[in-house]
This record gives C-alpha cells, sequence and structure tokens, in this order.
C-alpha cells in the first residue's frame, strides 16, 4: 500500500500540506524500517502501514495517522527525537513518543514493563490520541499471534483483554473491542474458546432464522408507516462478549437471547422512539429488558434503545438508535467528536465520559510506586464497572463494590468530607453497603460530620481512599 492508497481512504478533503505530512512520514518511516521483518517474514514497515490504515478507520485527523506511520521509529531504528520534531512538529513528536516504550537499558522484567504502561497511561490522559495510536497497534499485533512463542501469545492476549480492550470499551469503541477481545481470546482460554464457538454454531443458524422473519416484520411496519431514512439489519455478538454472557448464566443457552439481534437505523430521536412503539405493537416486550440509554445514555456515551420480544418464531433483541448514534457506538466519542477538529468543544455531556482521564492524572501525580500505580489502575480503571445516578439525573462511572462514600467524593471532595447519611432509592442505607447498578444515590451532608477510618474500609475506588486519607491528616485529632 502506497501513501496514494493511504490518502485515498481518508473520507474528507485534505489540504496539500496534510498530504504532504502523511507522504513524508509514510516515506521516513519506509526508510527507517528498510531491512527489518516481522516474525510473519512480512516488511516490519507493513505493521506501520496497518497501524495508519486503522488510526484511518477510527476517523483520526492526519498528525494522529502521521503518527500512527511513525510510531515504531524512536524504539526500533536510529531516528531521534530531534529528527521527529524538526520533520513532523512537537504535536507530533508528542504522540509517537507517547507510544514509544521505555528504552530496554533502564528497566528490567516487571519493573521495566509497569514502568512502560505508566508512561503510556501519563501520555494518554493528557491528549487521548495516544490511546488510539496504541489501540490500533495493538489491534494488528494481536491478529498476528500465530507467530510469537506461546509464553509471549498468552501474555499479550490477556494484557489485551484487560487493559486494550477495556480501555476501548471506556471510549465507547465498542466494535474494536470486540475485535480486540475476539482475537485475544483464543490464546488466553482455550477450551473455552472452543466451547463458545461450538455452542454458537449450533444457536446462530436457528437465531438467524427467527431474525429473518423479525427483520421482514419490522421492515414492513416501518414502510406501513412511513419512516424514512431507516435501516433494518442484524449483528451477531462477538464470540468474546457471547462467552462472558454464557459464563454469567452457567452456560444455560436459553437464558441468552442477544447472540443474534435485529438493529434498526433511523434519521431522528424521534423517529427510535417511534419504532420501539412499532415493534411492542407486533410483539410482547420481556419486562425489564426494555433499557433507554437515549434518555439516560452510558458514561462511555453510548446510546440506542434496547428491546427483547416474543415473537412467533422466537426470542428477539432488538437495538434502535440513529445513524449518528451508531457510528458513536461503533467508532467511540473520542475520534468522531473530540477531536474530529482540533478546536472543537465537546458537549457536557461527552466531556463528563471523558472524567476519568482527569482521575487518571491525578493518580499519577499521587502516586508515585509504579506497582501500587497498576495496581489502582486495574481496580478504578479497569474492573467491572457499575453506573448509578445522582437525584438529578447524572450518571456516576464507579467500580463494582462501590459505596455511598465512593459515590460522595465522585461528586466532589467537599460532599465526600461532609457525607453524614445517604439514601439508594429513597430508603436509607448505611455508608458501608455496596451501591447496584442503576441505583439512584442521595448524600445528606453536615458540617459536622468528617471522615473516619471506618471510610477507609467502606471506600472501595482509590480516588476515594486518597482523598479520605488527605482529610484525615489535616485533622490534628488523627494519630
Amino acid at each position: 500500500m502506497t501513501a496514494q492508497d493511504l490518502i485515498s481512504r481518508i473520507p474528507s478533503p485534505l489540504s496539500n500540506a496534510e498530504k504532504d505530512l502523511i507522504e513524508r512520514a509514510y516515506l521516513f518511516s519506509e526508510k527507517k524500517h528498510e531491512g527489518q521483518q516481522r516474525n510473519s517474514g512480512e516488511p516490519y514497515f507493513s505493521h506501520s502501514i496497518a497501524v495508519a490504515r486503522y488510526c484511518i478507520e477510527f476517523g483520526m485527523d492526519v498528525e494522529t495517522i502521521a503518527a500512527a506511520l511513525l510510531h515504531d521509529v524512536l524504539e526500533d531504528t536510529d531516528a531521534t527525537e530531534e529528527d521527529i520534531q524538526e520533520r513532523f512538529g512537537e504535536s507530533v513528536l508528542f504522540l509517537v513518543k507517547g507510544v514509544t516504550k521505555l528504552g530496554t537499558l533502564k528497566y528490567q522484567g516487571r519493573e521495566r514493563h509497569v514502568e512502560s504502561m505508566r508512561k503510556f497511561f501519563v501520555a494518554m490522559a493528557e491528549d487521548i490520541r495516544v490511546l488510539i495510536i496504541k489501540l490500533a497497534d495493538r489491534l494488528h499485533n494481536v491478529s498476528t499471534l500465530d507467530y510469537v512463542s506461546k509464553e509471549k501469545q498468552k501474555r499479550i492476549a490477556l494484557e489485551t483483554i484487560e487493559v486494550h480492550a477495556a480501555l476501548a470499551g471506556r471510549l465507547g469503541m465498542e466494535h474494536l473491542k470486540g475485535l480486540l477481545e475476539d482475537y485475544a481470546f483464543p490464546y488466553v482460554l482455550p477450551e473455552e474458546y472452543e466451547r463458545t464457538k461450538k455452542i454458537m454454531a449450533q444457536i446462530v443458524p436457528e437465531a438467524q432464522k427467527t431474525i429473518a422473519y423479525a427483520h421482514t416484520e419490522v421492515q414492513k411496519v416501518i414502510q406501513d408507516f412511513s419512516i424514512n431514512g431507516a435501516d433494518v439489519s442484524s449483528r451477531i455478538k462477538h464470540v468474546y462478549s457471547t462467552y462472558k454472557k454464557l459464563d454469567r448464566y452457567n452456560w444455560n443457552t436459553d437464558l441468552v437471547y442477544d447472540i443474534v439481534a435485529l438493529r434498526v437505523l433511523t434519521e431522528t430521536i424521534a423517529d427510535c422512539y417511534q419504532v420501539l412503539g412499532l415493534v411492542h405493537m407486533l410483539w410482547k416486550p420481556i419486562p425489564k429488558r426494555i433499557k433507554d440509554y437515549i434518555a439516560l445514555p452510558k458514561p462511555n456515551g453510548y446510546r440506542s434503545l434496547h428491546t427483547t420480544v416474543i415473537t412467533d418464531h422466537g426470542i428477539v433483541e432488538i437495538q434502535i438508535r440513529t445513524h449518528e448514534m451508531h457510528e458513536e457506538a461503533e467508532m467511540g466519542v473520542a475520534s468522531h467528536v473530540l477531536y474530529k477538529e482540533r478546536n472543537l468543544t465537546a458537549s457536557p455531556s461527552t466531556r463528563q465520559s471523558f472524567n476519568w482521564l482527569e482521575e487518571l492524572k491525578e493518580l499519577h501525580q499521587s502516586e508515585r510506586d509504579s506497582n501500587i500505580f497498576l495496581e489502582h489502575l486495574h481496580m478504578d480503571f479497569f474492573k467491572n464497572r457499575i453506573f448509578v445516578f445522582s437525584p438529578k439525573g447524572d450518571v456516576i462511572d464507579l467500580p463494582e463494590g462501590a459505596t455511598a462514600i465512593d459515590f460522595a467524593y465522585a461528586i466532589h471532595s467537599d460532599i465526600g468530607d461532609s457525607t453524614h447519611a445517604a439514601r439508594a432509592n429513597g430508603k436509607i442505607i448505611a455508608l458501608s453497603d455496596p451501591l447496584h447498578n442503576g441505583d439512584i444515590v442521595e448524600i445528606m451532608t453536615s458540617k459536622r460530620a468528617k471522615p473516619s477510618t471506618k471510610w477507609l474500609e467502606y471506600a472501595k475506588s482509590n480516588m476515594a481512599r486518597r482523598k479520605i486519607r488527605s482529610s484525615l491528616k489535616l485533622d490534628t485529632n488523627y494519630e
């Protein structure tokens, strides 16, 4: 693939200066990687092209695409930071440095790996484009795991699921998350992978017949009610995602309805709700399986309507969203909103979706021990999350097992420090009680309230614990 081929894949028109930047990055990287090979025997530069191609698919800007072409030159060639800055500018250099691992001489073993991860996360918190390049890099690497040693396969695959796929999910890049998990799955849990594939081979063909029937009926009713611009299609659930659901239900396939689902894309939000009404006119919905993520989006920005209905031919899950929502759900809010234009101001709801990046900066500044830093990452950023609401409807993203104390400090330090009591869904709860998905939580404060050492046991997020410790140190009565 030539530089012109790459440029031709970019959907938005480019200036001559932008085309020139990509061409120069292409030629510089190609020359620096000349003679290098991947484990597969392919030229190493083919990896740089693949990463740049993924960044184009993610809707990234020209600087990011150039940095993707250059992302390995500092580590694997004789190119210097001065070379990159002089030829491509400070912004591209920052992105390349953010993705580059630490030098092999400074750290060994786990300590080097942890420091490398820490460096990456700090750069990511400064500019989320670093993460996009890293995810593109990992996607290509994990798709070619057959060519590395067994030991390396397991380590890379496990890290891909625990870190990179989790980050893609937090960015709302659901399609990328699914691809990363599916490539890694057979190397992490080979027996479970084979079992899941066999179950899907049995279920999917029959489910597709049910979906085909539902597709016809939904298409017909949409036409009858003149909903223009609507598109009906189906999707098959990713393999790893299917495994997680099967495992949750003890492999009872009767409880897993959405391995194949129907998807309706519309022009407007009003059309989404009209289609939902028409679907429920056709078939009875299953109680408690109607979810409105348009009125109450997920913290990563995901918006859609979900319903599960009982048709004459079986149970069908149906997802309804606008074309714009679908693009965001597939490719991520970050790639389509925050960095479409460098000077674009994100909406309040979009900025709230990325509050965790600010928390990441705070964690880096407050925790100097690298191993503890990584443990905090796994607890606060990659652990299963719950989404709870303030009385005003704000969505607060917390780690699983979080309590009212975590919720209070997530709102504001002053609220946390003055917490006196809490309600969940209108009922008084203990400050140590774990919160649950969908809880509406209200914090009652008092000027006389103050943190106690017991709160350190109640808090499950490291952010809350840090703030409690900080307050306790300010209390002269605390020993």
